[in-house]
């Protein structure tokens, strides 16, 4: 089989990789090379992963954890999170190993390989599940979650997105038809469209 012109040997010794190794599991620097670079590793860090003190260091190896559990968004991933979990860890491995390879072997990152070996290792256990991102785009309530994982994984996805954006739709039409009338029935327990619908009604009428 013909390598590609990338291919590149590795000639070092069993010794330097053995070092290298170490190096990425002990209270290391971060190391660089030339754009890319690995975090410095610090207790706490260590600390987080075995003794995890909220949702976010609990269920950081899965990758795009929402870091605080304040807000509308935390309660709209926290389903997500916890089923992914759920399919992600096998019975017999305790969690604390996935956060450990997690962060030695991928830096507590979706984009860094920190260490390889222990990165494939994670990436075997957890079937390559995780959640890749998550943000607000054009509205606050615009949410967009990109996951790696089964089409039952995708599917809740998918349908906590449409809630999601339902549920702030509705919301932030109720609140500019209230502005306009602030005697209207209508509120946020009407569908999209009708809420459209009366909300152009109101903008017509005020610009007549």
């Amino acid at each position: 089989m013909k390598k590609s012109k990338f291919y590149l040997k590795d000639n070092k010794s069993f010794k330097e990789k053995a070092v290298d190794f170490l190096q990425s599991l002990l209270f290391w620097k971060g190391r660089r090379k030339r754009m890319i670079h690995t975090m410095d590793i610090s207790l706490d860090d260590i600390r987080a992963v075995f003794f995890p003190k909220d949702f976010y260091e609990k269920y950081r190896y899965l990758g795009s954890v929402p870091y605080s559990e304040a807000g509308e968004i935390f309660k709209a991933m926290e389903p997500l999170v916890i089923y992914m979990d759920y399919k992600a860890k096998q019975w017999w491995c305790p969690r604390f190993v996935l956060r450990f390879l997690h962060l030695f072997g991928d830096d507590n990152s979706i984009v860094r390989v920190r260490n390889r070996r222990l990165s494939e290792l994670k990436c075997k256990l957890t079937k390559g599940y995780g959640i890749v991102d998550y943000k607000t785009k054009w509205q606050w309530y615009d949410l967009r979650i990109s996951i790696s994982g089964t089409k039952q994984m995708q599917d809740l996805a998918d349908a906590i997105e449409y809630k999601f954006y339902n549920d702030g739709a509705r919301e932030d039409l109720a609140n500019q038809i209230k502005d306009i009338d602030p005697n209207t029935k209508y509120n946020k327990g009407y569908t999209v469209g009708t809420l459209e619908t009366e909300l152009d009604r109101l903008e017509a009428k005020q610009q007549s």
